[in-house]
């Protein structure tokens, strides 16, 4: 009898250790789940080669980078290619975590929305067929300049020539104002500086050149989007500075650039 009553606990004892440790195992399970929320991140994806389509697939810099600084915040990501203004509608409307779409950061925009810190240096250039009379920002006068709608290179053709330029085309996304320059229904087009020197490396045959022009563009940089306000935003500048100061960004940006970055320059807006 007392062997058996022996047993009893012993089997009583063995059942209690498993069903604490399977309680340990999901608990375990359901902390490791939580860390590792998955953020919807929307995009633009027609701004090559910050992120673009291949083969059904969002791929480009700005892509490469939010899988990194989400890895070392503790996040996975889901980016979705919404188009570049429903980003903000999606943003706005908190159905979006983050956006990642070569945004440029500045004060109209920071007034709705918050911004990580920044991570990309670019310009607006000027992007003409071979042969233009174009030389610099001046001689775009008169001109009609294509521009992507709602962009910092409208804006910056708007600050020079006028809101109500009638010269003025803008278009839903880059290669459609690209090709209407190719189809002689502008004299130029007017974007930021990676995007259009990119086209013209890729595209030799379309004999189009890219003019610089430092007095009338100002620099400007990038960042991750955020809504308003959000919890994210402490996340995401900490994973950022880790990327930029461990050598993961300086990976990126020469797999998709072919150059070192100007870490420098970043850091200091940081």
């Amino acid at each position: 009898m007392k062997q058996k009553f022996k047993l009893m606990l012993v089997l009583l004892f063995s059942l209690s250790f498993i069903l604490t440790a399977c309680g340990t195992s999901e608990d375990k399970a359901g902390d490791t789940k939580e860390s590792k929320k998955t953020l919807r991140v929307v995009t633009a994806a027609e701004y090559a080669p910050f992120e673009y389509m291949d083969k059904g697939e969002i791929v480009g810099f700005d892509v490469d980078l939010m899988n990194a600084v989400a890895k070392e915040a503790g996040y996975e990501v889901k980016i979705e290619n919404v188009g570049w203004d429903p980003i903000f509608v999606e943003i706005e409307g908190k159905r979006a975590d983050l956006a990642a779409s070569a945004i440029t950061i500045n004060d109209k925009r920071k007034a709705s929305y918050d911004f990580t810190s920044p991570y990309f240096l670019s310009t607006n250039m000027i992007l003409v067929k071979e042969g233009s009379t174009v030389k610099t920002a001046a001689d775009l006068e008169g001109k009609k300049i294509a521009v992507q709608n709602g962009t910092t290179g409208q804006a910056a053709v708007e600050k020079l020539f006028g809101e109500n330029n009638e010269n003025l085309k803008k278009f839903e996304n880059i290669p459609l104002a690209i090709m209407e320059l190719k189809n002689g229904g502008v004299d130029a087009v007017v974007a930021d500086n990676t995007v259009v020197e990119e086209y013209v490396k890729n595209n030799p045959k379309d004999k189009l050149v890219v003019i610089e022009d430092d007095k009338a563009f100002e620099p400007e940089f990038y960042g991750l989007l955020l809504p308003k306000g959000s919890e994210l935003k402490a996340d995401m500048d900490k994973a950022l500075n880790t990327v930029l100061e461990n050598g993961t960004y300086t990976k990126i940006y020469k797999e998709w650039f072919g150059v070192e970055p100007n870490i420098e320059k970043l850091t200091e807006q940081q």
